[in-house]
Formats: structure tokens, sequence, C-alpha cells
């Protein structure tokens, strides 16, 4: 595909507010492309600067109007995407004011996929799993308009103390509140 035509049609996407992307999301994209072909786009796109790898398998598209302060979040999302997932431990007890440290380019995100850290270059996406209900996961999180959902305070101090970490930035007055 020529890099004009590619380019016209991550546009379009961006209208819609699709910016970031998986692999898999590539034949969509880029319809009636070989594999080899489309792997070849995806190299002159990224080499190009039109599009961005923060992690393998994760795409965004730098022209996008859509970009902001929520792109770890997108990433994150996208990383873990068909899983439940959302904000808690330290990203969420920092929002709430029950620690005092604000986890800066980093964020913490509970799973029902695979843990793992992953470095990007709009900060460090930290998954760990949970085997928790996904009822009870519903139940204790909240929507804020943002990509990922995060967990009511006490969903989340139950989170920190069941991973056992951090519990001594815990702000006991705070966590009452």
């Amino acid at each position: 595909m020529k890099q004009s035509d590619a380019i016209k049609r991550l546009a379009e996407f961006d209208l819609k507010g699709r910016y970031v992307y998986s692999s898999k999301d590539m034949p969509k994209l880029f319809p009636g492309e070989s594999e080899r072909s489309r792997q070849a786009t995806l190299s002159r796109l990224v080499g190009s600067g039109i599009l961005e790898r923060p992690s393998k398998g994760v795409y965004v598209y730098s022209l996008s109007r859509h970009k902001g302060p929520d792109i770890l979040e997108q990433v994150a999302k996208t990383l873990r995407r068909g899983e439940y997932n959302y904000i808690s431990l330290e990203s969420a007890l920092s929002e709430y004011g029950v620690i005092s440290q604000v986890p800066v380019g980093r964020i913490t995100v509970v799973t029902t996929g695979r843990k793992g850290e992953y470095r990007t270059p709009y900060g460090v996406i930290e998954f760990t799993h949970t085997e928790r209900p996904v009822s009870d996961i519903l139940s204790s999180v909240q929507d804020r308009g943002r990509p990922l959902r995060i967990a009511t305070k006490a969903a989340a101090l139950r989170d920190l103390k069941r991973v056992g970490r951090n519990t001594q930035l815990i702000d006991p007055e705070e966590a009452r509140a």
C-alpha cells in the first residue's frame, strides 16, 4: 500500500477516535493486503514516524488529533484487550490521596490477563494478575470517562494488601475517609 493511502486510512480511523492498534487490528485497517505487504507497509510507516510502536504488537498513529494524557491507558487497554483491566494499587490510591507518592510515568493495572511490566515511550505499565470473579471486579470499579476504569478506594486498598507491597505508604486517616 502506498504511504499516502495508508495515512488516509489512519486519518479516517482517527476521526472516529481510533489511534491505538494491535497487530491483530492491521488486517481490518489495511484490508486486501497480503501479510507480507502489510508488514512492509507497517515497517515503512514506523520508519517514517507515522506510526509509533510503543510495545511489541501495539501501534500508535503519531499524527492523531486524539492523542493525549490517556495514551498510556490506551496502550495498556490494547495490550490486554479481551481481559478485564482497571487502574488500582498505587495509581488508584494516589488519585484518592491515600498514599502521598504520585507514580509519575507509571500506571498500575490489575488484570484478568497475564502479569507483566511494559516500558513504553509514554511510561511504564505494570500489570498485576487477579483471580477475582468478574462480578466482583465490576462491582468494585468506577467509570471515569477514561480508557480504563478505576478501582474504588476500598478495592484498591484490598488489592494493595492482597499483593503485599507498599502498605507502609498508606495514610490511615485517608484510608478511613
